[in-house]
């Protein structure tokens, strides 16, 4: 009894402890809110802490505790038997590491988190939060990788059927938690007791599955030399899902990239191929296991065609009934056979999955006068179409064409005659914003639903500014950038090649980074990357995972050191810095092979075993305005901003050695490009963007000032305040003018309306951006999205600091321009939202900053050379701009 009032009378002084001003939301694990599936040994945790009001200034955590375990009832209960961090003295709230007992394999662990303000008043409890742990070592695998029989282990010719997969089974007592480990080459659905498990399409995530012998038949011959291969697995609870008693699993089965042999694009890596193991744990403590083998049987689907790039048919004549549910007719459903394993390690697919992310009613429906209709979704996505109660004739074909400037494939849908039926595609995906139906007796707007489609990544940012113009120039980038996110690359364009190339990616991360909540996305595109690279001579090929079509050059290999330092800026993890630190050196180590006498490069690769020299290896800008800067120009800047790039992290990791040495180098390659390309007689270092290169590199002071000038000239008046850059130029024009006093140049260029301009794809009624200023090629590229930076680091004037990044230091300095009078931007950071609100009315403004807890910023105040200091809350500037 004495124990027992001792107890209640501790909890109630802490119950009547005052609370902090901080509550600790949006726990993270790994960058994902609540991820199935994880296979690190220390996963990182975050958190956001939140003010008890808008009106509190100045908060800090001072201390945080952190519960970890085994079940959530134990968390309630307060006992962690996994970890108790304990009060720990710190204000660190993101990316800290697991500290606490062995994680095992396949369990899902409770968290939540309690912090201490700055007066040592502490939070209330988090909500709970969890994570999965994956299947840590290969012997934890008991299934095995199995398929069709009426295909063979290479890959199929043709683009055929997909075929169905079920196994059932009994369960003779009550469950406590099962949860299904999944893999299926190239995309799968997992079903069980008749229902879809989850939300997730076109799963798993791309990687570099296996080796490729036949790659050296295609169109781009690189050596299969890569560094890595990996297979993301999935996992599903699907504890509600299943019953004592009689239950069954099924799997549709797709050929995605894995099995595409639509075009030479991209070479095949074999059949289709799935492997499943379901963990049952029982109340009474048993486990079991329901695993892929011969036992689990297959026949063909509805699905009679499908391939990522000529589409679907599926005739529903040939449904199964009950496929994935009790009560299947055995007829015609056969044993699977055995597959070979992928080279690709199993790794966990803790990145984010492609999902339906946006869904569309028309904005007009017209039946045309040979009896199809035509449907305007009114702004263009990559998805499909679902197709809801529609009727017709057993053996009718309702076609869906999708009107797109780049071939598209199919998507048929033949009727089996029933009273209403519906259907959206699975294994595919299209680009429209418009499409006619041909063979389909009556259509309503009701029946139809536009899917966007694409790997679930949010916008986490806000941008407007009174220049409605650039609003909706951010807002079709975004489109695009979305449209072009599957699969976890990013790819140049989302119908005709689909492919994730690295130049498109890398010049438009920092634009990615700070309009999305991109954490994850990179995480596990920078893998690719790593994993594409050769092992032995660093070369980074033009797209990751590797395709043979994907043509590029220098600033696409370029990718490798450039993403995983904006990575670093934007979110700060170093444990990733290191994990990329070595493919980093060796891919600078790489572009120095190409090296000429006088110390710049120009790389004059040859596709492999000819002597060959092909234009799609070696490229230097792309989608230029009126001419190209020379190829060892370009070459030889990246090749500088690679170094350049290597010793800031060498430098960030504490490399002392390696920093010295990378500096060295970029210091002479800059002294180099300056001696080859400077003409000091005509104070230039040539045209397409040449100069924004040089002062991005940095020009030395004694002709700045001249060079600057000469930009002002070419642009103002050679190409009458149009930009001349293609998409690497673009990336860094508007921010070279801004740092050199030509903001007012950079707003003017930005605000053009005709050709070469944002505003003439705008005035063209482009939904999204394009690949090249006149329009030709793509109308659904993403990569002149590089230039708008210069949006919120400028315009905004938010800005980050290497040296605390992550937004921990701010750097608020927005660059007035008489015509704009209003910017605002916020972006959800690591610690929390900040923000920037701009007005002025020529003479006078109002700069309004909130920077959340755990962040400070240096705000520089318009028109002025004053400074202020800030912490987390929100801030007010008013001042003359004169």
């Amino acid at each position: 009894m004495k124990k027992y009032l001792l107890f209640l009378l501790a909890g109630l002084l802490v119950a009547c402890q005052p609370k902090g001003e901080l509550t600790p939301v949006l726990l993270t694990c790994e960058y994902r809110t609540n991820p199935t599936v994880v296979d690190v040994a220390s996963p990182q945790l975050s958190w956001i802490n939140q003010p008890a009001s808008a009106e509190v200034k100045g908060a800090i955590q001072s201390a945080y505790q952190i519960l970890v375990a085994s079940s959530p009832e134990l968390l309630q209960e307060g006992k962690a038997d996994v970890w108790d961090s304990g009060k720990v003295a710190s204000d660190q709230s993101y990316l800290v590491p697991f500290q606490g007992t062995t994680l095992l394999s396949g369990n899902d662990y409770f968290w939540k988190v309690r912090v201490w303000d700055g007066t040592d008043r502490p939070s209330v409890w988090s909500e709970c939060a969890q994570w999965g742990m994956g299947l840590l070592d290969k012997a934890d695998w008991k299934a095995q990788w199995i398929g069709a029989p009426w295909q063979s282990e290479e890959s199929n010719q043709g683009y055929g059927e997909a075929p169905l997969f079920r196994k059932s089974f009994s369960i003779d007592k009550p469950i406590a938690m099962a949860k299904a480990f999944i893999c299926g080459l190239g995309y799968f659905e997992l079903y069980a007791n008749g229902e879809k498990v989850g939300d997730d399409c076109l799963v798993p995530n791309l990687t570099n599955f296996s080796n490729r012998p036949a790659l050296k038949d295609y169109m781009i011959v690189i050596p299969e030399n890569f560094a890595g291969y990996r297979v993301l697995y999935l996992a599903y609870d699907v504890t509600s899902m299943l019953q004592q008693g009689e239950n069954t699993l099924g799997v549709f089965l797709g050929n995605g990239f894995y099995n595409t042999n639509a075009v030479r694009f991209v070479c095949p890596f074999g059949s289709p191929r799935l492997i499943c193991q379901l963990q049952l744990t029982y109340t009474d403590g048993t486990t079991d296991t329901v695993i892929t083998d011969p036992s689990w049987m297959v026949r063909r689907s509805a699905i009679v065609e499908n391939d990522i790039y000529n589409g679907e048919t599926y005739d529903a004549r040939k449904e199964t009934d009950n496929w994935c549910a009790n009560g299947c007719d055995p007829a015609g459903w056969e044993p699977a056979v055995l597959r070979n394993a992928p080279l690709g390690q199993l790794s966990a697919h803790t990145s984010p999955t492609d999902k339906v992310m946006e869904r569309l009613k028309p904005v007009s429906l017209t039946l045309q006068d040979d009896g199809t209709y035509a449907v305007d979704f009114g702004k263009e996505i990559s998805g499909w179409i679902a197709l809801h109660n529609i009727q017709g004739n057993a053996g009718d074909t309702v076609d869906v064409h999708y009107i797109c400037e780049s071939r598209l494939g199919d998507q048929k849908y033949v009727l089996k005659g029933a009273a209403q039926e519906s259907y959206a595609p699975r294994f595919t995906w299209f680009v429209f914003s418009k499409a006619i139906i041909s063979n389909v007796k009556s259509l309503t707007a009701e029946q139809l639903t536009a899917e966007a489609v694409n790997t679930d990544v949010t916008v986490d940012c806000e941008f407007s500014t009174s220049n409605d113009m650039f609003n909706q120039i951010n807002t079709i980038w975004q489109r695009s950038q979305m449209d072009n996110m599957h699969g976890c690359t990013a790819s140049d364009c989302p119908h005709r090649e689909r492919a994730p190339y690295t130049g498109d990616g890398e010049v438009a991360c920092a634009t990615v980074m700070e309009n999305f909540d991109a954490a994850a996305f990179y995480h596990k595109w920078m893998r690719d990357m790593r994993d594409s690279q050769d092992k032995d001579t660093g070369y980074e090929p033009n797209g990751a995972p590797w395709f043979p079509g994907c043509g590029g050059g220098v600033p696409w290999g370029a990718a490798m050191n450039i993403i995983p330092w904006e990575f670093y800026m934007h979110y700060g993890d170093l444990s990733d810095l290191r994990s990329n630190y070595n493919a980093m050196k060796s891919q600078v180590r790489y572009m120095g092979t190409w090296e000429t006498p006088r110390g710049t490069i120009e790389q004059l690769r040859c596709n492999d075993g000819t002597n060959t020299q092909q234009y799609w290896l070696n490229l230097g800008e792309w989608g230029p305005v009126a001419g190209l800067p020379s190829n060892e120009l370009v070459h030889t800047f990246f090749w500088w901003l690679c170094t350049d790039i290597t010793a800031r992290a060498a430098h960030a990791l504490g490399e002392k050695a390696d920093e010295a040495t990378f500096r060295a180098n970029a210091d002479n390659i800059a002294k180099a490009f300056h001696a080859a390309f400077y003409d000091s007689n005509e104070h230039t270092y040539g045209d397409f963007g040449s100069n924004v290169f040089a002062l991005r590199m940095g020009v030395p002071k004694e002709h700045e000032a001249d060079v600057v000038e000469t930009l002002r000239k070419e642009l103002v008046g050679k190409y009458n305040t149009h930009l001349n850059t293609g998409i690497f130029g673009t990336r860094y024009l508007f921010e070279i003018l801004a740092e050199h006093g030509l903001n007012d140049v950079a707003y003017a260029i930005m605000n053009q309306r005709d050709y070469p301009s944002y505003g003439n794809w705008i005035q063209q009624g482009a939904t999204v951006t394009w690949e090249f200023w006149d329009g030709e090629g793509s109308h659904n590229h993403p990569m002149f999205g590089g230039g708008l930076v210069w949006y919120y680091r400028h315009l905004a004037g938010m800005q980050l600091d290497e040296n605390k990044p992550a937004y921990r230091h701010i750097v608020i300095r927005p660059i007035p321009v008489r015509e704009l009078t209003d910017v605002n931007y916020s972006k959800q950071t690591p610690y929390g939202k900040a923000s920037v609100a701009f007005h002025h009315d020529t003479t006078n403004y109002q700069l309004t900053v909130t920077i959340p807890v755990g962040s400070h910023a240096t705000v520089y105040l318009p028109g002025s050379d004053q400074t202020e200091e800030v912490t987390q809350g929100t801030h007010t500037f008013n001042g003359s701009l004169n």
